[in-house]
């Protein structure tokens, strides 16, 4: 049997599984120690003599990646080949925005399309009091409340994921394996409830899954995390990582400014005189201090 194309859509480990493009699926392990495919790669795979199990070849060349630096600064791949991010949020627990934001600088830097998420409306705290989400809104970005466990608001949710394959990312516990149950019918992830000791959520999805979404479509259920930062190469990546701050950014005195002490700023007047948020200027001001200092220790 030749060598043919397919898409990884779960990963343990050093093995995978594999869907082919007439749908049938199969268990699969990768050749060699340098290949490290990931959810959504089309990759190569080839027969076993004498075994169920397909072998991992090649992966073809990714339309993109999700990248983050590792604990050793090295850049680590969570998923490939997507057109859109998702990123959760919730009342449980504490929702993190600057998390949010540097989801949503990744996606910028990717060139997929992105969303944001506030999940968990049926819980009596569910409140936005600085009216986050409309400031997300009013980015361009889709921005959705509900609630997986009433089913409240999840159908622009389930139209925006439709025909696109698209990653739910997001803090331990906020609800995106939970989404997910509700969004596919056939899907039995694992959910856990808040760690009443800590407040923080338990991790329950331990590895990347792609599910199939009834109206079409994939989505990759992601591990949660309590941190996340792209990984970024240079402040200019920072920079188109914030819509606003991109194109505020056209009317600095300096073409190379970084927007934080250079005189003339429009960036900075623009936070002055409220026309752009203070929190996500802080939230822009993190994530270029963290690339430098990453770069840095890197190199």
């Amino acid at each position: 049997m030749p060598a043919k194309d397919a898409t990884v859509i779960a990963t343990y480990s050093r093995r995978m599984r594999v869907r082919f493009d007439d749908k049938q699926e199969a268990d699969a392990r990768i050749k060699g120690k340098k290949l490290k495919p990931v959810c959504g790669d089309i990759v190569v795979v080839e027969p076993i003599d004498g075994e169920a199990d397909w072998l991992i070849t090649s992966i073809h060349e990714r339309s993109n990646e999700l990248n983050r630096p590792n604990l050793r600064g090295k850049v680590e791949t969570l998923a490939a080949n997507l057109d859109l991010v998702v990123v959760v949020a919730a009342a449980s627990p504490k929702p993190d925005w600057f998390i949010v934001d540097r989801y949503l600088c990744a996606a910028e830097n990717m060139r997929a399309a992105a969303a944001v998420v506030y999940n968990k409306t049926d819980l009596d705290n569910a409140i936005d009091p600085d009216n986050v989400l409309e400031t997300y809104q009013q980015l361009d970005y889709p921005s959705i409340a509900c609630s997986a466990e009433t089913d409240d608001n999840l159908d622009p949710l389930a139209e925006l994921l439709t025909d696109r394959t698209a990653i739910i990312v997001g803090q331990s516990g906020v609800g995106k394996s939970s989404l997910i149950n509700r969004l596919a019918a056939n899907s039995e992830q694992k959910t856990a409830t808040i760690s009443t000791k800590t407040g923080e959520g338990r991790h329950t999805t331990v590895n990347s899954a792609m599910i199939s979404l009834p109206r079409g479509g994939v989505v990759i259920d992601s591990p949660g995390v309590r941190d996340y930062a792209p990984a970024l190469q240079t402040p200019q990546q920072a920079i188109v990582g914030f819509r606003e701050v991109h194109e505020l950014g056209e009317h600095c005195r300096f073409a190379n400014c970084k927007h934080l002490r250079e005189p003339n700023c429009a960036v900075k007047q623009a936070v002055e005189s409220g026309e752009m948020d203070e929190r996500r200027y802080e939230s822009y001001r993190r994530i270029l201090a963290l690339t430098e200092r990453i770069n840095r220790d890197r190199y």
